[in-house]
């Protein structure tokens, strides 16, 4: 069963107020860099980024990072994983790297995010916004997100899905039992 727990004005609100967590925690850091983990944290990066330069005018360099490779269970998805490409603006060596993510269950993906992210040099502080945080109870590493939009704490067995109109559907937030785990 198929239950929505977050709708379009609902998500709208949640990057809001990341975005305003963001300004208050970095109220005049210049050295700031956004990089959306593909595919959902990326289309959540490019929203992000224009909620803040509304809010405070700030222009923040926009990256995406593919993290395939790094994965550590790349190996269940398939032989031949699509690799795509990791669009960094600049730089990130000495600067605050703000990654993005739709949702935070095990750990993982933020994990293989910050191991690839550390291939394209040296951030003086990497800091995780998610929309949704699914809760520390399913959580298999000691990550925790700085910004969130939201928390839904859910067991092993839901499955949380963001569904966005950059991917060409509605946007909303759907949990669905006994479908955790799937690839």
């Amino acid at each position: 069963m198929k239950s929505i727990i977050l709708t379009e004005p609902e998500i709208r609100e949640a990057i809001e107020k990341m975005a305003e967590s963001i300004i208050k925690r970095h109220p005049r850091e210049k050295d700031l860099v956004l990089v959306g983990i593909l595919t959902g944290g990326a289309f959540l990066a490019a929203r992000l980024k224009e909620i803040l330069f509304r809010m405070a005018g700030s222009l923040i360099p926009l990256g995406t990072l593919d993290i395939t490779l790094y994965r550590d269970d790349w190996t269940k998805i398939g032989p031949a994983p699509v690799v795509r490409k990791t669009v960094l603006p600049l730089a990130i060596d000495d600067r605050t790297v703000i990654l993005i993510d739709d949702v935070i269950f095990t750990g993982r993906t933020v994990r293989a995010a910050m191991d690839a992210l550390m291939d394209y040099g040296r951030p003086k502080r990497i800091e995780l916004a998610v929309l949704i945080d699914r809760g520390e109870a399913c959580r298999e590493l000691p990550i925790m997100a700085n910004y969130v939009g939201r928390i839904c704490d859910t067991g092993p067995s839901e499955t949380i899905n963001v569904y966005l109109k950059e991917a060409g559907v509605s946007d909303c937030v759907t949990v669905e039992v006994g479908k955790a785990g799937q690839i």
